[in-house]
């Protein structure tokens, strides 16, 4: 093919050597006929094409491309030559034939011109056959790729399974893991043989093929394009265009051989091995060529040990070596890249080496602002676009691009689709020097202009009609294009380059949507919609973040509802799981959320591997503005925050935060109350507040709790501090627990806990009568028995003996009390073998051994004693230094003093190794002894010291610095010292490094005390000074303090180790924004500047601050101004406002409206005690003193700040008809408060609320709830102010809804079925205010009159007319019989009432039915406490119930009597259904029945019963009606008259007949759904008691079982299950039931429990059942998420294996297997149900229509064919089995008959 592209561009200039004719050939001419547009000249603007002059000669051979070389020798080989020849030959004889066709007749040259192509002109019209081919300038595109293209590009992403690489003309392709080289291809199948036989090479594959080691970004490499498609499955939608392409060598570099190589031509090649002195590559050529990069050819930067075998390099041709075989190459990026010398290609022997990669010289023919066209040696066509030919990047440069000008460039692409060979080359200086682009600045362009960015000016610097504009977006050398589809939102054809809104040197604003590296430019969209889009792309989304989305879709999976499905952005949509979806457990999630609707989302996390997103629902997390905690570098101790419960566990709960940060929550800090079970109390998917108490950022772990950090005031901790043990208090009791009893002490308001134990000197049940007779808000007199200041806990007692011993002075409150032989009340702790533990108050115990106690209760089991049991006995032994207690009960022997007294003196030792050599016992460690020390630890707050062997000492931090100026390190003053150095130091006492206190030197003998010092110079001698101490500090001096502690609300320092005070948080700083992490910016140990702002030396207490000498104590309420900003401590916080502490005389409170300027946002409790803030100061009540407080951002942050809802600061700010929100402050009867700011108050009437009548208004509105309302008055001068709540006088466009007034008769209405009675239906019409009215039985059609009323339900869609309004009585008499309308519009509404009754409902026998085999124990009443339908809608039926034996189902929801209005229809229906069943057996009831009852429609208005009257009036006609009795139950229970309900559901039951039973049924379920919700578990067992007597106890028993399901008493529910299967263990479903319960439903689930009720099954149940029993079991593993499928398929396997032709078995194992989704055990399956024995042909058929059926469903068409294929095979053999039979059949007979 290269010789014949040779001759055909050669054929113009002749050779006379070869005897050729210089006509050229007709293919050639055709090949010149393209279909492009022509490139204007620079002169020229024109498109058309170059002409010449009449005497000039157009040659195809350019001025600099000769083909032969000096001295006129051919670089062709004789072969060559005489190929060329023949070629030649074979033209002119063509052409020759074609000359002699028009000799007869036509004219010549008219013919002959007409032939010419259209685009090229004759150069002379004597010599038309000399043409002048015109080459257009164009760009590569997805439409002109076809596979086989090869393209320069560049690496821009690098995937686990692909690589993505940057294309000219802002395309991109993707090279899949198999296409890179045949050696990666290799090392893959040997990694995927190695993971089938060795399960541990899966750990190895993850690094052996990681594309990173094999490739790196911006490396140039040469690709060829496999296949082209789009990667939408949606016809209506292009998707995204899909390029694969392949790296392979021997696919890009087909054509080349080792003859036709020349140096610097490029070579791409794939590495084989890599050796000392280089590396062998394959070179793809298809022999047994091979490639060797030497080590200095490879570059200097490179590192051949990092070279791996099937990584792919694009190589520079050097040579071969002497063999032959071995190619020389290059692959130093530079020196490719480096043109200035020899690394380019001007000439070659053919014009396969000009491959995209290499660098050319060509000879410029054109020059256009479209571009540059040229040609290498002549013969070779190259274009640059506009993209590469850097015209638009340097303006300049088009002056050296002169016509006829040699210029450098590099091969992009071979143009494809083309009949003559052409190049497509850049001029761009990154692509020919094989480098990356950057900004002057060398910053990659992405960093400088980051995708999704906006510029705000980009510039138009160039406009190409019909591809789009280039922009100037303040990048030099760096350009952005916009395509004309991404130019505006609607469809542009065309743009002008010279006039128009997008004409050079216009304004626009624009968004980057992209980069190519490649063509070095932004790619960028000037359309509105891209511009205004908050998210392009999934980067782009920030975690945390609340958007607004619609619900795309709802997915539902195998066990049901999974999550929604929703768009948050164009293109990009997240998923919300079940968990996620509400806040509250929905029942039926799917009907809340329809496609389309508008939410309000949360970001939780993103994983842009996956390219996914989760999102949430729920309230709790979108309306907070706690910390978003994303990482745990994001956490810290002390941090407050929301989290989700994902998992329950007995020991705690894992919650889950952002991305996937995840935290333990363990049982002791879910609460300050004893927690037991955690699922009592918590559920999975439920948001918590918690506060994190620990992490581990190394190992990703962390702890939280949910405990209130500080639930005490300042006044508080004072008082606790205060509170003495031992001392009697009094208190009023505020709660009280089977377990302990809570007393508020009086003044103080702290609390403190009795437990049980404590509440009388008896035992357990004189305790638990004592906590009965106690009430709440009783006050008592209560024992202080033990305090803790950290734990913030309080112990007392009301023990009589502890409260005797403590009011006469013996009660033993610390360790000093004990006393030998005095007698010590207490009570036991603790009981072991040896003894018991005994404790006194204050928490000192003491040990009763074993051996001291009375021998009449030492052999008796636990002695006889019981916990916290009141004992007296006498102190034995006292041990000091242990601190040790022991006590007797027998008498004291006289024992020497030297046995009972321990000498506490340290014996006299010698000091081994002491530091100072002058220092020789410890008699010498005195108090003022100065020594030496040496430096063995540093810690934050202290330096560790020894002073000798065995001799420890500490220097606090605050003993160490003189002053500011000495310490370099204020937050870590320690580190300047170096361990092992010695330092001077004095002794100034002792240490108890448990207690952490100062100690004298006196008690240097105890067992954790080390010796306290100080290395101040000014304590040393002989600057020797006095020490520090509280009573020579002085108010308003200034100290260096050091942080020892930070507690909840302050901070404790030491100014040096004896003298301590503390700082508020509010204190600490003026930065408000540092004391959001106080534990970061003041660590322990950090030096602070602290003034004394309080100094009590009586108390031991020391105020300190570092905002200044001044304390904000002393601000007084004078001195406040409006507008003033100061920083505050919140103290509480309420649903209502907040509480701030401005100083301690000074509160202030933050209303609602203060709270945001955004009042939608408004929550107070996300607000923290003890949380530092600014506030600004809105309102001075000078006469009451009081302050309105405000945090809107507004207010003080910035007042150019959005601002939703306006602050109103006085009532001159609102006018008539203003529309303003505000909360509501008080309901009353008249009407509505409605809070707009702290000072201005509405009133809005109740006439003003609604537009339509509300029958109790004050349901619908709440304290504190946000209305919108328009002013409709304004007083000035008595301050008042009227607003309207009505949607008329909100929206202009409302529609008054049709009121009772407006009816007249005569008019046809819309309307639907309300209720249906025996005398007719009630309808309410449609559009109006509720308005309804009655159609009596005789004014329906007479298609109705057959079947009574009930052919009507509730929801039916109706068209009735006005036949009387009565505005006196206010009822309407409506009628809808046929004459009344058009006859097509009732024809249309009987159509659609018949097409709506007609549903076909079908169900497999075996299947585990949800609906009726488990799910059948709804045993709750649905009533509707009202008998109206505002909606209209049809009542939802519950997928969890299923009808029973008269098919009626009542039952009370979990939360309440939440009454469901389609239970009225139901009954009717069934109880006169029932009635008319008896009256056709009896026809004398018939006729009585059939009489008419005027007093039902006489008294009855058109809203059905509505007080007690109307019940009993009814009753008196429906005795029998547990729907009457039932809704009359709930009126009751409206009222609150639980009493009157259940007196109502005795005479119910006393009065319905005995033959009714389903009716009493229903009633006896509605009396247990009332006890299980208002009364006690003794009550629900007795009145299940007497239901089992009257009623089916079995049944009886599954509805009770229903009702504790539903209302989360699981643990009831289990045991009533137990219980019913010990008494009707014949049932098989209560098996089932059971099973679907443990499963599914118990808390946890426990699937073992499950599995071993099969065993008790088959034992209890006969063997006939077994079957069934199995199946179902079996299908619980498959469906249940705690299921084992393994189990299910064990358990098919043992059925099918006794029973191998129950084919039911086999419909649904196979059902079960296409919902698992394993592919191959469905086929297998269906295999082995077609190859059973004794298969009839009609089963056959089945299974193999749905065996085809199934595999079409997967569009498999293998599969299908396969399928087809089997069955025939099938069918050959049965007939084969006929024929077979039929010819014994025949044989015997003739036996036979011989």
């Amino acid at each position: 093919m290269a010789h014949k592209r040779k001759s055909d561009v050669a054929a113009e200039p002749s050779n006379p050597s070869n005897g050729t004719a210089s006509a050229p050939s007709k293919r050639r001419r055709r090949s010149n006929d393209l279909a492009t547009v022509p490139i204007p000249s620079r002169k020229n603007t024109s498109s058309a094409p170059v002409t010449h002059s009449k005497g000039e000669q157009t040659s195809l051979l350019r001025a600099g491309g000769a083909l032969f070389p000096r001295g006129g020798a051919s670089v062709l080989t004789p072969l060559e030559h005489k190929q060329i020849q023949i070629e030649a030959n074979r033209d002119v004889l063509f052409e020759h034939e074609e000359a002699q066709k028009p000799r007869d007749g036509a004219k010549k040259p008219k013919k002959e011109k007409k032939r010419l192509p259209k685009r090229v002109k004759a150069t002379d019209k004597g010599d038309p056959m000399q043409l002048d081919p015109v080459v257009y300038i164009e760009g590569l595109s997805y439409k002109r790729l076809v596979p086989g293209s090869l393209i320069l590009g560049q690496i821009s992403e690098i995937n686990r399974y692909d690589i993505g690489i940057s294309l000219p003309n802002n395309l991109t392709g993707y090279i899949p893991i198999s296409s890179i080289s045949a050696q990666l291809s290799g090392k893959l199948e040997a990694l995927l043989a190695a993971d089938n036989s060795d399960d541990e090479a899966e750990d190895e594959a993850p690094n052996d093929v990681d594309l990173n080691d094999y490739f790196a970004l911006g490396q140039y490499l040469r690709a060829r394009v496999v296949s082209t498609g789009n990667t939408s499955t949606n016809k209506d939608n292009e998707g995204k265009r899909h390029i694969e392409m392949s790296f392979a060598p021997n696919q890009v570099n087909e054509g080349l051989t080792v003859s036709g190589l020349v140096p610097s031509a490029t070579v791409q090649v794939s590495v084989v091995s890599v050796e000392d002195h280089g590396i062998v590559v394959d070179v793809g050529l298809g022999d047994s060529t091979k490639g060797f990069i030497s080590s200095t050819d490879s570059g200097d930067n490179v590192d051949l040990s990092t070279i791996r075998e099937g990584s792919v390099l694009l190589c520079m041709f050097l040579g071969v070596d002497t063999s032959g075989k071995v190619l020389k190459l290059c692959s130093d990026a530079q020196r490719l890249g480096d043109i200035k010398k020899t690394s380019y290609l001007s000439d070659a022997p053919t014009i396969d080496p000009f491959l995209p990669g290499t660098a050319v010289e060509f000879a410029v023919t054109d020059v256009s602002t479209s571009g540059v066209v040229g040609k290498v040696m002549g013969l070779i066509d190259v274009v640059s676009d506009v993209f590469h030919s850097a015209v638009l990047l340097t303006p300049q440069a088009d002056l050296q691009l002169k016509v006829g000008s040699k210029q450098k460039a590099r091969i992009t692409c071979v143009f494809p689709s083309t009949g003559t060979r052409k190049l497509g080359v850049s001029l761009l200086p990154h692509i020919i020097s094989f480098k990356q682009v950057t900004d002057p600045a060398m910053r990659p362009p992405k960093e400088v202009l980051p995708i999704s960015s906006t510029v705000e000016k980009a510039k138009v610097v160039y406009v190409e009609p019909r591809l789009g504009l280039f922009l100037d977006v303040g990048i030099k050398d760096i350009r952005a294009f916009v395509h004309i589809s991404k130019v505006k939102d609607s469809k542009i054809e065309s743009l002008s380059s010279t006039e128009g809104p997008y004409s050079p040197g216009s304004i626009h604003k624009a968004r980057i949507i992209g980069y190519n590296p490649t063509d070095g430019s932004f790619i960028a969209s000037l359309k509105p919609s891209v511009i205004e889009q908050q998210f392009l792309f999934l980067e782009d989304v920030p975690v945390g973040a609340i958007i607004k989305g619609k619900v795309e879709q709802i997915v539902i999976n195998a066990t049901g509802f999974a999550g929604i499905l929703v768009n948050i952005s164009n293109g990009i949509s997240g998923l919300v799981p079940e968990l996620h979806v509400s806040d509250v457990k929905l029942q039926f999630p799917e009907n809340k959320f329809k496609t389309g609707a508008s939410v309000k989302v949360r970001v939780l996390s993103k994983d842009l591997a996956k390219r996914q997103i989760r999102l949430t629902l729920k309230k709790s997390l979108i309306n907070t503005d706690t910390a978003v905690l994303q990482s745990y570098d994001d956490a810290k101790v002390g941090l407050q925050t929301l989290g989700t419960i994902i998992n329950l566990l007995p020991n705690g709960a894992v919650m889950q935060f952002y991305t996937n940060v995840r935290a333990f929550l363990p049982l002791s800090e879910m609460s300050e109350a004893f927690v037991q079970d955690t699922s009592e109390h918590f559920r999975k998917g439920q948001v918590l507040s918690v506060r994190v108490i620990s992490i581990d950022r190394e190992n990703e772990r962390m702890l939280v709790s949910c405990r209130d950090p500080d639930s005490f005031g300042t006044d508080q901790l004072k008082a606790l501090e205060d509170l003495k043990v031992g001392k009697m208090v009094s208190g009023k009791i505020i709660d009280k627990s089977t377990k302990d009893v809570i007393v508020e002490l009086e003044d103080s308001l702290l609390k403190t806990i009795i437990r049980s134990g404590h509440m009388t000197d008896h035992g357990a049940r004189k305790n638990m009568k004592a906590i009965k007779e106690s009430n709440v808000g009783q006050v008592v007199k209560v024992l202080v028995l033990e305090k803790d200041i950290r734990k913030k806990l309080i112990v007392s007692t009301l023990k009589p003996s502890l409260i005797k011993a403590a009011e006469a002075g013996e009660l033993i409150t610390r360790f000093g009390d004990a006393e030998e032989g005095k007698m010590a009340h207490g009570f036991i702790t603790n009981i072991t073998t040896s003894g018991v533990f005994v404790q006194f108050g204050g928490n000192v115990t003491a040990l009763l051994p074993r051996s001291r106690m009375l021998d009449s209760i030492a052999e008796l089991p636990e002695f006889g004693f019981g916990r916290s049991q009141s004992i007296s006995c006498q102190i034995q032994l006292v041990d000091q230094a242990r601190e040790q207690i022991t006590l007797t009960q027998k008498p004291i022997q006289t024992l020497s003093s030297q046995k009972t007294k321990k000498n506490t003196e340290p014996p006299t030792t010698e000091l081994i190794n002491p530091i100072d050599e002058n220092l020789r016992t410890r008699e010498d460690l005195v108090e003022g002894k100065e020594t030496m020390a040496k430096i063995v630890s540093i810690k934050s707050t202290q330096l560790n010291v020894i002073l000798a062997d065995g001799v420890q000492g500490r220097v606090d931090v605050s003993e160490y610095f003189e002053d500011w100026k000495s310490i370099s390190n204020h937050k870590q003053p320690l580190t300047t010292l170096k361990l092992q150095g010695t330092l001077p130091v004095k002794i100034v006492g002792m240490h108890d490094f448990r207690g952490h206190r100062f100690l004298p030197i006196s008690n240097r003998t105890g067992p954790a005390t080390i010796y306290e010092l100080t290395a101040k110079t000014s304590q040393l001698s002989p600057n020797k000074t006095e020490r520090l101490t509280l009573d020579t500090i002085e108010l308003g001096s200034q100290y260096v303090a050091f942080v020892n502690n930070i507690a909840n609300d302050f901070v404790w320092v030491n100014l040096s180790v004896d003298v301590r005070g503390r700082i508020e948080f509010i204190d600490l700083s003026n930065d408000v924004s540092l004391l959001r992490d106080v534990n970061k910016n003041f660590p322990v140990g950090s030096a602070l500047k602290v003034f004394v702002t309080g100094v009590h030396p009586s108390k031991g207490q020391l105020d300190l601050s570092v905002r200044g000498s001044q304390s904000r104590n002393s601000v007084k309420f004078e001195d406040l101004q409006k507008g003033t900003i100061l920083p505050g401590k919140i103290i509480k916080s309420s649903e209502h406002n907040v509480f701030v502490r401005l100083t301690d005389s000074l509160t202030g409170s933050i209303s609602l409206t203060n709270l945001s300027d955004d009042y939608g946002t408004a929550n107070p409790t996300t607000y923290m005690r003890n949380e530092v803030v600014r506030v600004c100061i809105a309102e001075i009540d000078v006469a009451n003193k009081k302050l309105a407080l405000s945090v809107r951002p507004s207010r003080v942050l910035s007042s150019t700040l959005a601002v939703v809802d306006r602050e109103i600061k006085a009532i001159t700010d609102l006018k008539f008809d203003d529309i303003v929100r505000g909360f509501v402050t008080q309901v009353t009867d008249k009407g509505l408060f409605i809070g707009l700011s702290p000072s201005i108050t509405a009133y809005v009437k109740v006439s003003d609320l609604s537009d339509k009548f509300i029958k109790d208004w004050k349901a619908d509105f709440q304290i504190d709830q946000l209305v919108k309302g328009r002013v409709a008055e304004v007083d000035e001068s008595q301050n008042r102010v009227l607003m309207s709540l009505k949607q008329s006088h909100l929206d202009n466009g409302y529609w008054s809804p049709l009121t009772f007034n407006d009816l007249r008769a005569g008019q046809t209405y819309s309307g639907k079925v309300r209720k249906v009675a025996d005398f007719g239906v009630f309808v309410v019409l449609d559009k109006s205010a509720n308005v309804s009215g009655l159609c009596h039985r005789s004014e329906m059609p007479r298609r109705a009159l057959a079947d009574r009323p009930e052919s009507y339900k509730e929801g039916d869609n109706v068209l009735v007319k006005v036949l009387k309004v009565d505005f006196q009585k206010r009822r309407v008499n409506l009628g809808m019989k046929e004459e009344y309308f058009d006859e097509e519009v009732a024809g249309n509404d009987m159509d659609q009432d018949q097409d709506m009754k007609q549903e076909p409902v079908a169900k497999e026998a075996l299947l585990l039915d949800d609906e009726e085999d488990i799910m059948s124990l709804d045993g709750g009443v649905s009533i509707s406490i009202s008998a109206e339908s505002d909606s209209g809608m049809e009542p939802e039926t519950p997928l969890n119930g299923t009808n029973h034996s008269n098919g009626t189902e009542l039952g009370l929801s979990t939360s309440g009597f939440d009454w469901d209005a389609d239970i009225f229809g139901d009954l009717d229906k069934h109880s006169l259904s029932d009635k008319e069943d008896s009256t056709q057996q009896k026809p004398k009831k018939k006729r009585k029945k059939s009489e008419p009852q005027p007093d039902l429609t006489g008294e009855l208005d058109a809203h059905g019963p509505q007080n007690s009257a109307d019940f009993e009036r009814l009753l008196l006609g429906q005795p029998d009606s547990s729907l009457l009795w039932v809704s009359y139950m709930a009126l009751e229970l409206q009222e609150s008259e639980v009493s009157k309900a259940r007196e109502l559901a005795e005479r119910a039951i006393r009065t319905i007949g005995i033959q009714e039973q389903g009716e009493k049924l229903n009633v006896w379920v509605a009396l247990l759904n009332l006890e299980n919700t208002y009364g006690t578990a003794e009550s629900v067992e007795e009145v299940f008691k007497r239901a089992c007597q009257y009623c089916d106890s079995q049944e009886m028993h599954e509805r009770l079982i229903s009702i504790f399901i539903q209302s989360g008493k699981l643990k009831q529910a289990d045991a009533l299950y137990q219980t019913a299967l010990k008494k009707f263990s014949q049932h098989p479903s209560l098996w089932t039931n059971y099973a679907h319960y443990l499963f599914n439903s118990a808390s946890p689930p426990s699937a073992d429990r499950g599995r071993a009720l099969l065993a008790r099954a088959m034992q209890s149940l006969p063997s006939h059942t077994h079957l069934a029993l199995t199946s179902k079991f079996a299908q619980l593993e498959f469906k249940s998420t705690t299921g084992d499928p393994e189990r299910g398929r064990t358990l098919f396997e043992g059925l099918l294996s006794q029973w191998p032709k129950r084919w039911d078995l086999w419909n649904v194992l196979i059902d079960l297997e296409v919902r698992a989704g394993d592919v191959e055990r469905v086929r297998r399956l269906f295999e082995r149900v077609v190859s059973v024995n004794g298969l009839k042909p009609v089963k056959a058929r089945w299974f193999f229509s749905r065996w085809q059926k199934w595999e079409e469903g997967r569009a498999d068409q293998r599969g299908v064919e396969y399928v087809v294929d089997r069955a025939r095979q099938f069918v050959a053999q049965v007939r084969a089995n006929a024929a077979a039979a039929e010819a014994g059949a025949e044989r015997a007979g003739a036996g036979a008959g011989s």
